[in-house]
């Protein structure tokens, strides 16, 4: 019978894809590793691992068990969690995934409020793209994560606890407008987010943009493209979060909400249905709207 230990001797050699590192990771030796990991493939009766003395290389079938094994392994970690979770609130670790157009502008003003309010609490965050935190959230190797909605997050429960407009960004220093229709951005001239960001998407259908239409750049992150807006590169979008730290202290920007239907993307918390503790999550919520709610002068 496979056992636990062996599960997770299994995903951390996945994890490193090098037994020496994993077997220190684990604090125990490579021989016992190696032993423990060569006995499960025998009960298993399928090679998990190639190994030579230079790289180790996870088989087909291989990936197929540990996928399997990372949710074994997610489903215990929540057992060994139901104890804790009868404790004082938010004192035991999260691991919380958070995206790249949300989490800059988003840490600065929630944690604060979270370390006065629940100094135990442990917080591990995780930047990545929605697609990669929902894989991790379903996979165990994150607790929840925050993402921007709306959003496919089938499998996974979802808590709203924001909703928020974008503004439309240019430096045409004859721009004095407080709001603009979608209708009058000059599409041309309009810069997003590379594809993968869901911020794109969002951006695209709050303005009931074409996703097959041209536009002057692309690029990784919202900083990068408000210094090009500011450099005359072009216009974009950015969401109500992001506007005092992006936009407010840049002379050379002036700003206009989008004068759409709104909200034009959502903030919730995603979990898997068996996470253990509904609590932190609601916990969580009432500090991330109440520290949110200091956005609303900007």
């Amino acid at each position: 019978m496979v056992t636990i230990k062996q599960i997770h001797y299994a995903l951390m050699v996945e994890k490193k894809l090098h037994f020496k590192k994993a077997a220190d990771a684990c604090y125990i030796s490579p021989s016992t590793l190696s032993n423990a990991i060569s006995e499960m493939e025998s009960q298993l009766g399928v090679q998990v691992f190639e190994r030579t003395n230079k790289k180790v290389i996870v088989t087909n079938i291989g990936k197929v068990f540990l996928k399997k094994a990372k949710g074994i392994k997610s489903s215990i970690d929540e057992i060994n969690q139901l104890s804790e979770s009868q404790n004082k609130p938010l004192t035991m670790p999260i691991n919380l995934g958070i995206i790249p157009t949300i989490g800059p502008y988003f840490i600065p003003l929630v944690l604060p409020a979270l370390q006065k309010k629940y100094p135990d609490l442990k917080l591990k965050i995780i930047e990545a793209q929605s697609s990669a935190l929902i894989e991790k959230v379903n996979n165990g190797e994150i607790d929840m994560a925050i993402l921007a909605m709306p959003y496919k997050v089938e499998g996974l429960l979802s808590f709203k606890f924001w909703e928020e407009d974008f503004y439309y960004i240019t430096n045409n220093i004859n721009y004095r407008k407080a709001k603009i229709k979608a209708k009058d951005i000059d599409i041309s001239n309009l810069m997003l987010l590379d594809d993968g960001h869901c911020l794109k998407s969002h951006v695209l259908a709050a303005c009931k943009i074409e996703t097959n239409k041209q536009y002057s750049m692309e690029a990784s992150s919202l900083t990068t493209l408000t210094q090009l807006v500011a450099g005359g590169m072009g216009s974009t979008l950015v969401p109500h979060i992001a506007i005092n730290q992006l936009v407010n202290s840049n002379t050379l920007i002036n700003k206009a909400l989008l004068d759409e239907p709104g909200p034009h993307r959502e903030l919730a918390i995603i979990i898997r249905p068996s996470y253990s503790s509904m609590e932190s999550v609601e916990l969580l919520s009432e500090v991330f709207t109440s520290s949110l709610q200091k956005t609303k002068s900007s």
